[in-house]
């Protein structure tokens, strides 16, 4: 068993706008992140997989729209993570698309300037989730790499969605909006989510006021290009499908 230190904070190893760059090894293990949390999302190094970490298990799902256990001595080159303690839930009992669960999200909110740790458990008539192929040296930029992303819908399947919403201001550092990754039931198959439609469920919500950015000191990172004027439309670009 790993010793943890629950705090109330969020932590994040890298930024976006390095992995815009094609900064795809970082030199955080997943042994390590978790000693920072048991909720929150990310990728593997030579992006392998997307992250998603519930209840202290960190999982990788595959390019195939499988997913497994994740190693503790893989490594990461972007992920956030926090201790998941809600602070309030949201009973859905009839169907909300995406743009409605946002919605019922963002007016439960006291302000939309912190960060939000969602986690959303229940049954969808459709979700749609892509993960992009792993990538090998010399490293495409984010964008080419999502042109090669696996898409894959789920029917009628009971999950998991985990993620964030972050500011709009932390747009570069991390994703702006809403980002999350969703697994189903059993733990076998998940993906990136570009969109879905939840028939009923449990929306879960932790704000967070903290973050600590740790960032790599690998060479890849500091010759990294971190001051593009277009990180903007490139994050949608690459995270809304």
């Amino acid at each position: 068993m790993l010793a943890h230190h629950h705090g109330d904070g969020v932590y994040q190893t890298s930024t976006m706008g390095a992995l815009l760059d094609g900064v795809y090894d970082g030199d955080v293990t997943v042994r390590e992140l978790l000693r920072h949390g048991d909720f929150g999302l990310g990728t593997f190094n030579g992006l392998d997989g997307e992250m998603l970490v519930l209840d202290g298990i960190c999982h990788q799902l595959r390019g195939d729209g499988s997913a497994r256990v994740a190693g503790l001595d893989q490594l990461t080159p972007f992920a956030v993570v926090t201790w998941f303690h809600p602070d309030r839930s949201i009973e859905v009992s009839e169907p909300h698309d995406r743009a409605a669960v946002k919605a019922l999200i963002d007016a439960s909110l006291e302000s939309t300037n912190l960060i939000v740790a969602v986690r959303v458990t229940g049954d969808f008539s459709i979700i749609r989730t892509r993960t992009v192929t792993e990538q090998h040296r010399p490293y495409r930029p984010f964008t080419e790499a999502t042109q090669d992303q696996q898409e894959i819908a789920f029917s009628d399947v009971s999950g998991i969605l985990g993620g964030f919403r972050m500011p709009d201001y932390e747009q570069g550092i991390s994703v702006a909006g809403y980002h999350s990754h969703f697994i189903d039931r059993e733990g076998k198959h998940g993906g990136h989510a570009l969109d879905y439609r939840l028939t009923r469920g449990t929306i879960e919500i932790s704000v967070r006021t903290d973050l600590h950015l740790s960032l790599p000191r690998t060479q890849q990172f500091l010759a990294a290009d971190l001051n593009k004027a277009d990180f903007d439309s490139q994050i949608r670009q690459t995270e809304e499908g």
